[in-house]
């Protein structure tokens, strides 16, 4: 990381990079440093940019491009070095008009770890207010610097796409396949042409994941991001005079309905944005962000000891329990190892509940006796029990909505927003604390609930103009507020393990995750297509907090309940589907993988990536995810039966030689590779060979639809 201070005392990031700083930018023209390489872009209402710029990109923004210089500080804290960088607009000259603003920018560094997090806060010193449209969180200029070729033939750039029963759906481009060709001549390389990723409203991760990748294949560089927040946040990809930048920021006016007035002395802080960089790998890329990730979030036992989940949902009850169905799936669960047993949605009204949600009292028609008498027995058979939840919101037929004040919701022009029969509630008002606060202690010292599935099923869109300079703006106090009772929720229990959900994986973004022990990847319903998103876990989030289902099928066969295990063995088992009715086969399947698991998890919990196939893609045949410590990997491999799968296809080669350096102090060391799940059953279905001297594995899968987990183990030197 490499700054440097033009001679109009302006400073500027000149590389950020795993590589080393080459000096290339020396035979640059002046007016590249005055106009580019801003590392903080920050832009207020009413002044005009004095730089050329195209479009609507975060690019020579006012003040941003006017700062001055005024000091660099450097400490350390228990993570590593901090450096404080703080630029002002304190006087004006014959080419613009002092804004009064002040730009602190704090770089967290960690020990160990090549990741910075950025932070900007912006403060107000006119002698006037100042309305704010922009503050980013990190910008870089330069993407393409390093090596001879040009940016079309060396970089690639990775956008998490994320939906619905269809998360983590990596696709890689070049920027000329997103309409980034460098086809302008030479002393115009500016376009109008942006790439924006952007998240507008309370699910963080409905179109896109909050992050992004992108690699210079020539010099064998990578630079991995995430933006840490739980709202609306955006990130562009662009050209400036000769180079791609990149901009990284919380809720924008243009994109987010998000400004924001300051008076004078005050001051607003930029969300988080992590920034890593690598060797032009996936895996590496990931694996340095994970290890990132297990060092910024709540120490919690859940994440150290990761205990096995079942929950009755998936493919089981569906929202629809009673004592009577409870009682046999709760045996079931124990006998097959589970460690905790979750009563999913509909515990707290009978039939059709999805408009009433928002008291969470307990429903004598399902539980006469009351739910104490089912977590009770919970308890009893060795597990901790557990509760859906859907705090955030109420439904429009909830008696104590019609009962609330207005200003317990989200509101646009006057009246409560609201999205599929709920309304959102606006964690800013106190009294919605109460109430929120008031369920978790019932459910934990009443019902003796020790693990809540918080789910989240709306979009409340743009925000709210309930004290709010913008709609924008309430959003961003509302999604800080939200953090902030968490934050009191667990001082309050901290063995309570809570579970973000948001339709499955829609709010994947480590401003949750940093808190939350554990997250669900997807509502997905197909075992097959879980593959995909089960594969590309780790790129988002840690391994032990990614929970999986599997959920063995009332008519399904034997390899369909070791395809659904495999699924989860190498994050987080959330174990479901009616246990109690499976075949005796087809049970003993699911007790071995758990059994497996509780093995292995010591290992999960220090793991990082290595997708020796790439990436997974739903139309690919085989998919395939390893996690590795220093002594031993887990490798799981899918064949999916997809339709793109050809003659010869039952059969796999698998490279191997990137898990681990070859080479260590005591010379070469061997490897060897076994089959670890399921160990003895259906054996005449796959055959496996494992070539040292090249390190790759060969596999043969005898059905269209089956996987299996490998255990990869170091040996001694050789």
């Amino acid at each position: 990381m490499v700054f440097g201070v033009t001679d109009e005392d302006q400073i500027r990031l000149l590389h950020f990079s795993s590589a080393p700083y080459t000096r290339a930018e020396e035979g640059e023209p002046a007016h590249y440093f005055r106009e580019g390489y801003q590392f903080a872009q920050v832009n207020l209402s009413g002044y005009d940019r004095p730089y050329e710029k195209q479009g609507q990109q975060y690019v020579a923004t006012v003040p941003g491009v006017m700062m001055k210089f005024a000091g660099l500080k450097e400490s350390r804290n228990e993570q590593g070095r901090v450096l404080t960088i703080t630029q002002t607009d304190f006087e004006s000259d014959g080419h613009h008009t002092a804004t009064g603003a002040e730009l602190v920018t704090t770089i967290q560094l960690y020990d160990g770890l090549s990741v910075a997090r950025f932070v900007n806060r912006f403060t107000n010193f006119s002698d006037a207010p100042q309305t704010l449209e922009y503050l980013g969180s990190f910008s870089y200029l330069g993407l393409e610097k390093e090596g001879l070729q040009d940016a079309d033939s060396k970089l690639r750039v990775y956008i998490p796409h994320n939906a619905w029963q269809h998360e983590l759906a990596w696709q890689s481009y070049r920027f000329a396949e997103l309409g980034l060709a460098q086809t302008q001549p030479h002393v115009f390389r500016r376009t109008s042409k942006v790439v924006e990723i952007t998240n507008t409203g309370n699910w963080s991760a409905k179109h896109y994941l909050p992050m992004g990748y992108v690699e210079n294949t020539e010099a064998d560089t990578g630079l991995v991001f995430q933006i840490e927040h739980n709202g609306s946040w955006h990130y562009e990809y662009g050209m400036q005079n000769d180079h791609f930048f990149l901009n990284v920021s919380g809720p924008t006016e243009q994109q987010s309905h998000f400004y924001k007035t300051l008076a004078p002395g005050e001051s607003f802080v930029s969300v988080p944005a992590a920034v890593g960089v690598s060797a032009a790998d996936v895996s590496e890329a990931m694996g340095e962000l994970d290890r990132y990730r297990r060092r910024i979030r709540r120490p919690n036992e859940d994440n150290r000891k990761l205990p096995v989940i079942f929950n009755d949902y998936m493919n089981c009850l569906f929202g629809d329990p009673t004592t009577e169905r409870e009682l046999p799936l709760i045996d079931a669960a124990a006998e097959a190892g589970a460690e905790y047993f979750v009563i999913d949605a509909g515990w707290y009204a009978p039939g059709e509940w999805w408009s009433s949600v928002g008291e969470w009292e307990e429903c004598r028609e399902r539980f006469p006796n009351g739910i104490r008498e089912v977590t009770d027995y919970i308890r009893a058979r060795g597990m901790i029990p557990g509760v859906w939840l859907e705090l955030e919101v109420m439904g429009v037929r909830c008696a104590l909505a019609e009962r609330a004040a207005d200003d317990w919701f989200f509101l646009r022009h006057g009246k409560r927003v609201f999205d599929r029969s709920r309304y959102q509630l606006d964690f800013r008002n106190p009294e919605v604390i109460r109430q929120v606060t008031g369920v978790v202690d019932r459910v934990v010292n009443e019902y003796g609930v020790g693990y809540i599935k918080m789910d989240y099923n709306i979009e409340p869109g743009i925000g709210t103009e309930t004290a709010a300079d913008s709609a924008g703006d309430g959003l961003l106090q509302h999604e800080r507020a939200y953090l902030a009772w968490l934050d009191t929720i667990f001082r309050k229990y901290p063995d309570l393990v809570i579970e973000n959900c948001s339709s499955g994986g829609l709010r994947m973004d480590y401003a949750m995750l940093s808190r939350y022990s554990i997250q669900s990847t997807s509502d997905q319903e197909d075992y097959v297509q879980y593959s995909t998103i089960a594969a590309n876990v780790p790129s988002a989030l840690t391994s032990e907090q990614a929970a999986v289902w599997s959920y063995p099928l009332r008519d399904g066969d034997p390899e369909e309940a070791v395809f659904n295990m495999v699924n989860a063995l190498l994050c987080r088992i959330h174990q479901s589907g009616h246990l109690a009715e499976l075949s005796p086969e087809r049970f003993a399947l699911v007790r071995e993988g758990i059994s497996v698991y509780k093995e292995i998890r010591g290992d999960i919990r220090i793991s990082t990536p290595y997708w020796p196939l790439g990436l997974a893609h739903t139309r690919e045949p085989w998919a395939a995810l390893a996690i590795r410590t220093k002594e031993r990997a887990y490798l799981a491999v899918w064949r999916r039966g997809t339709p793109d799968a050809g003659a010869g296809s039952d059969f796999c080669e698998i490279p191997l030689s990137g898990l681990w350096e070859e080479e260590s102090e005591h010379g070469r060391r061997g490897w060897e590779v076994s089959l670890r799940y399921p160990a003895k059953a259906l054996r005449e279905h796959a055959d496996f060979s494992f070539a040292p001297s090249s390190g790759v594995l060969t596999v043969r899968f005898g059905e269209p639809v089956m996987a299996r987990l490998f255990e990869i183990r170091r040996t001694s030197a050789v």
